[in-house]
């Protein structure tokens, strides 16, 4: 079994604050995050060692932004993103 299928997977939208390194300015981004939560009971078709792995899985999401608009208008660069991790486990 792939890994997906231990999964339940979708897009979110997160706020986080972060300052724009052209012009200095800090504002609030909508940054755009894939979530896998895992599911509650493993699937059907799987083999004992597919069970391990399904015990051993968490929750994440993965950030999908590379980079983000500044919200200054007289800037409007865009930037790379910095300071946040592009993995998280979720509880």
């Amino acid at each position: 079994m792939e890994e997906r299928e231990f999964f339940d997977e979708k897009t979110e939208q997160r706020k986080h604050q972060l300052t724009c390194t052209k012009c200095g300015v800090a504002g609030e981004y909508a940054l755009n995050w894939l979530v896998r939560r895992k599911k509650k009971q493993v699937p059907n078709r799987a083999d004992d060692r597919d069970r391990a792995r399904f015990a051993k899985a968490q929750s994440y999401m993965v950030l999908r932004d590379d980079t983000a608009n500044c919200t200054n208008i007289r800037c409007r660069k865009r930037f790379e993103i910095a300071g946040i991790k592009t993995m998280a486990f979720l509880d």
